[in-house]
């Protein structure tokens, strides 16, 4: 299931949105061992490790929102809604600096 954040950044600002929000994340969080790979200027796949698994998801871009989705391992699932409720505030921060003219 995607959950989405809306915005009126454009793809190509929201692009950055969620590049400034990932480094923050990941400067945060390294314990966690975060990653993101750019497939193209829509699309990026990302990672994080808890308790030894590691969760495997998307981010998608596109001009009204930023789409996310994450796979869960079995064990983990009571904490899907957690680890996505946290990326969602991240980007939503980083739309809002964006918006502000802050980055």
């Amino acid at each position: 299931m995607k959950h989405s954040i809306a915005h009126d950044l454009g793809q190509a600002r929201a692009r950055q949105v969620a590049d400034a929000a990932f480094q923050n994340y990941k400067e945060r969080f390294s314990k966690y061992n975060p990653t993101a790979h750019w497939k193209n200027d829509r699309s990026c796949e990302i990672a994080f490790t808890v308790k030894g698994m590691t969760l495997r998801g998307s981010v998608d871009v596109t001009p009204s929102n930023i789409e996310m989705d994450l796979d869960v391992p079995f064990l983990l699932r009571p904490f899907k809604g957690t680890a996505l409720g946290v990326i969602e505030d991240e980007i939503k921060k980083w739309v809002t600096k964006a918006k502000a003219g802050e980055i």
